[in-house]
């Protein structure tokens, strides 16, 4: 059984400070995906429990992803091949016998939707380059992908009716992921609404629940029967999202 977790941290140093080591140590993952951890080089969390692998944005302070595994990878690829989105460290995969393991920190289309055409751009990069790896073996795709999906995903849809992460043509590129042949894996185990994994820090919106869900684990159809359970720790601060965990039958 794989115990995974992913979280936006935003930024890894605040996040050790609010309790991060002690999170991981208490859950013994065997795999930990976080996002805009905003540092260069692996912090030393646990010693040598994980193989580190990180993939820092060219810009100092800003976005980047990191994998933390407890079972070596057959290779890590950083990025998807396309500079533009590349030299911002959004993307990191690790490989296995069988599946692939990415870490997607997907771009933020901003209030005024002035990166909104980045992002559709970067949306349809990296579903190629789902599709080219999925040819050969599964994917578990996990990370903040800055769209709530369908109005169960968001606390108040009418008001962010298109807007930044809300917009008809990111939801849609969702729909399409799905219907390219992946699962969202916590819509197996929850129908309803109410379930929320980022929330704005002012206005008291993680008290009352305020939220939008938008950090994911997704897997390939092909692993939908392995996922036995999939969850958001609402609970747990640290950062303005909480973390997500997977267990796989892998």
């Amino acid at each position: 059984m794989l115990h995974m977790m992913s979280w936006n941290v935003n930024g890894i140093r605040s996040a050790l400070n609010k309790g991060l080591s002690d999170i991981i140590t208490k859950n013994e993952y065997d795999a930990i995906l976080l996002q805009e951890v905003k540092i260069d080089a692996p912090p030393t969390l646990l010693g040598s429990k994980y193989y580190s692998y990180i993939f820092p944005a060219e810009k100092k302070g800003y976005s980047g992803v990191l994998s933390m595994v407890k079972r070596k990878p057959l290779k890590v690829t950083k990025g998807i091949g396309n500079e533009e989105f590349d030299k911002e460290g959004r993307v990191l995969t690790l490989e296995y016998d069988d599946y692939f393991l990415i870490n997607t920190y997907f771009p933020n289309s901003r209030r005024d939707l002035s990166r909104l055409d980045f992002k559709l751009r970067f949306d349809q990069a990296i579903l190629k380059y789902f599709k080219k790896l999925n040819t050969s073996k599964p994917l578990v795709i996990t990370g903040d992908f800055n769209v709530a999906h369908t109005e169960l995903d968001i606390a108040r849809a009418k008001e962010n009716d298109g807007n930044a992460g809300f917009t008809k043509e990111e939801r849609g590129w969702f729909s399409k992921l799905l219907e390219d042949g992946y699962v969202d894996t916590f819509r197996i185990f929850k129908k309803e609404s109410g379930h929320y994994s980022w929330w704005l820090f002012a206005f008291n919106a993680r008290e009352h629940n305020i939220g939008w869900r938008i950090d994911y684990f997704i897997v390939s159809k092909a692993l939908e029967d392995k996922v036995k359970n999939a969850c958001i720790l609402s609970d747990v601060h640290g950062s303005d999202h909480a973390p997500v965990e997977l267990d796989l039958d892998l």
